[in-house]
C-alpha cells in the first residue's frame, strides 16, 4: 500500500492537477472570447492596479473592516503554498524521484506552519458555524473542502510526531494530499488559478469603464 501512495497514486493525482488545472485554463479562454466585452475591457493598468491593492494585506476597504479574518486567511494561504513546496520530505521525494532540488525550510518552521493552518483551519469552520451571515451562504460543499484542505496537515502534523502508528498515518497523509491535488481544478479551490484573472478584469472594469475603485 505504502508504496502505491508514495509512487503512482501521487504521480496520478499530480497529472490530473496540472491536466485540470489546463484544462480550466483554456475553457476560461475560450468562454472569455464568446463574450464581446471580456478582452476589450482588460486593462493592463488597472488588473495590476487591482492585484496589488487585493494582495496586500489591509489595502482594501472590505479588509480593514474585518481585520481578524484578513489576519487569518493571509497567514492560511501562505502556509498553504509553501509548506507543501519547502517541506524538506517533500523535495526529498521529488529529488529521489527526479533529481530536482531546492531550499527547504526548517524543521521549526515547518511546524509552525503546519499548525497555523490547522488553526486556521478551525478558524473558518467555527465562523461558518456561529456567524448567521456566512452559515446562510455555506454549503455541505464548503465543509467538504474545508476537510480536504485540512487533512493533508493535521495527517502529516500526526505522522511527524508518531503520535500514532507512523506507516499507517504516513499512507493516510499521502492519501489526503494526493485527493487535495485531484480535487483543486474541479472545485471552488481552483481559485489559485483563477484568482488573478477574476481580479484583473474586476479591476479594469471599475477602473478603465467605471472610473472607480474595486477595493
Amino acid at each position: 500500500m505504502y508504496q502505491f501512495v508514495s509512487g503512482p497514486l501521487v504521480w496520478i493525482a499530480f497529472a490530473v492537477f496540472v491536466g485540470g488545472m489546463v484544462y480550466q485554463f483554456v475553457t476560461m479562454l475560450r468562454l472569455a472570447q464568446k463574450d464581446k466585452v471580456i478582452y476589450p475591457y482588460m486593462s493592463l493598468k488597472y488588473s495590476l492596479r487591482s492585484l496589488f491593492h487585493w494582495i496586500i494585506p489591509f489595502a482594501s476597504r472590505n479588509m480593514r473592516a474585518r481585520y481578524e479574518v484578513t489576519i487569518v486567511t493571509f497567514i492560511f494561504h501562505i502556509c498553504l503554498v509553501l509548506l507543501p513546496i519547502f517541506l524538506l520530505a517533500h523535495v526529498a521525494m521529488f529529488a529521489f524521484a527526479w533529481g530536482a532540488k531546492w531550499c527547504v525550510m526548517s524543521a521549526g518552521a515547518a511546524n509552525y506552519m503546519t499548525l497555523a493552518v490547522i488553526l486556521a483551519c478551525v478558524f473558518f469552520l467555527l465562523r461558518r458555524v456561529m456567524l448567521p451571515e456566512v452559515q446562510f451562504v455555506t454549503y455541505v460543499s464548503d465543509y467538504v473542502l474545508l476537510a480536504i484542505a485540512f487533512a493533508p496537515f493535521v495527517t502529516g502534523f500526526a505522522a511527524n510526531r508518531q503520535w500514532f502508528d507512523y506507516e499507517t498515518t504516513i499512507i493516510i497523509h499521502m492519501i489526503c494530499g494526493s485527493l487535495m491535488l485531484i480535487v483543486i481544478p474541479f472545485t471552488r479551490l481552483s481559485h489559485m488559478l483563477f484568482f488573478p484573472f477574476t481580479r484583473a478584469y474586476m479591476g479594469s472594469e471599475f477602473g478603465a469603464v467605471r472610473n472607480a475603485r474595486d477595493w
